[in-house]
């Protein structure tokens, strides 16, 4: 996704959903429906996949316990570990501290047991998910790779992908943790296209990449991919061959979320993740049903892709118009970055009153914001069955509230 906040000590890491850069209430508009389901649902349990950052044990305060007190290990099938860095074309750590050393005190530990400063103890992140695992063994966890701001050596691992997939396999099984981690995800944005940074490895890169990634962990190990959502004619999808990856990944995470927010400042105003387009819609094909219907078009299975939900909302202040399509001053205030806020926050501060293409936006004390709200989140996991998909994903674990609401609705997905 496109600027998501992060800690004091990582600063930027963030995804960009849809591939671009920069519920309450009746429509504001006539809406259109989604494409016709194509296929029926995968008979195999659908999968619930939520991203845990690295850094959220800092400024969030949000950690692996969390997980377990919230409702949400319980309904999770899958865990993302967000995110390892590519540099030198190489998987590499991101914070060590956060990942393996920093100490849990009992009260702060899922099991209720302090970490050790015993000579090779595993602490942090790594050991707190090793003891979720413990609790619940049906949770399978990859760690995850690249991301908005640390995909620039995504190039170069493309020149040479044996040798990229031989670093992560290194990495990731490293004795100390291999217990942790079932599999890789490659949140690579965006070969053959531009993100923070411009690739022109070329539409193969990144089949080449999956490829050595499969032929490195082999068939055992998950191995999956986070790309973009972008369902414009000619845009990002179009730029890169997913399908030829396809068949070598576990599922894709097609991100439907960061279409539209306050990185244009002066609006319009625009939900930042519809599921369907609507009368008024920015930039025809940003929208989800619109990017999956492509990546179907292209011959991916509708059971390897999954619906992106954001736990989060965009939105603009200055804004007098309530109804979607407003003009605005710039981005409204948040509690970590501007412009964004955690559906946990603004779900109280500014609660929905209004829904369009498939998803609820909300118009208070001049500020507009989108986001998905439980009711929008159902809706959108009955498009996801009907359409065939292996189920949904979303960013990310911390947005949620306590008691886990949002997740909640993730979850009748089945």
């Amino acid at each position: 996704m496109r600027i998501r906040p992060v800690s004091s000590v990582l600063t930027a890491v963030a995804l960009l959903g849809a591939g671009l850069i920069p519920a309450a209430g009746a429509s504001a508009a006539p809406q259109a429906q989604p494409s016709e389901q194509s296929a029926a649902a995968p008979a195999a349990a659908k999968r619930v996949v939520g991203y845990f950052t690295e850094w959220g044990v800092y400024d969030r305060n949000y950690h692996v316990k969390n997980i377990k007190t919230s409702g949400s290990a319980a309904k999770l099938t899958n865990i993302v570990y967000a995110f390892g860095n590519t540099t030198g074309g190489r998987c590499v750590m991101g914070d060590a501290y956060a990942a393996y050393d920093k100490a849990y005190d009992a009260a702060g530990s899922v099991d209720g047991v302090a970490d050790t400063w015993d000579a090779g103890a595993l602490r942090g992140n790594f050991n707190q998910l090793r003891k979720l695992k413990r609790e619940f063994p049906n949770i399978k966890v990859v760690w995850s790779f690249g991301g908005w701001t640390w995909s620039g050596g995504f190039t170069q691992a493309a020149q040479n992908p044996t040798a990229f997939a031989d670093s992560c396999y290194r990495l990731v099984e490293d004795p100390r943790w291999a217990d942790v981690f079932d599999g890789i995800d490659i949140d690579w944005e965006y070969p053959n296209a531009c993100g923070l940074s411009c690739d022109t490895s070329g539409p193969n890169a990144f089949n080449n990449v999956i490829t050595a990634l499969r032929n490195r962990f082999g068939s055992s190990a998950l191995v999956t991919a986070a790309i973009t959502a972008d369902g414009t004619n000619g845009g990002k999808i179009d730029a890169t061959n997913y399908a030829a990856a396809a068949g070598k990944l576990d599922w894709i995470m097609p991100m439907t979320y960061d279409y539209f927010g306050a990185f244009s400042a002066q609006g319009p105003t625009a939900p930042h993740s519809p599921l369907t387009s609507y009368s008024g819609i920015p930039t025809a094909g940003f929208y989800s049903d619109a990017a999956i219907q492509k990546l179907k078009s292209k011959g991916i299975p509708a059971s390897k892709l999954l619906l992106g939900i954001g736990f989060y909302g965009r939105g603009w202040t200055g804004v007098t118009q309530a109804a979607p399509g407003g003009r605005a001053t710039g981005a409204a205030p948040g509690k970590y970055e501007a412009g964004i806020e955690d559906y946990k926050l603004i779900s109280t501060r500014c609660p929905s009153n209004g829904t369009v293409g498939g998803t609820a936006y909300a118009f208070c004390n001049g500020q507009w914001w989108g986001y998905d709200t439980p009711a929008t989140i159902r809706s959108k996991m009955t498009y996801a069955n009907g359409q065939g998909l292996g189920g949904a994903f979303f960013w990310e674990l911390s947005g949620d509230t306590a008691s886990g609401t949002l997740i909640t609705a993730v979850k009748t997905i089945g």
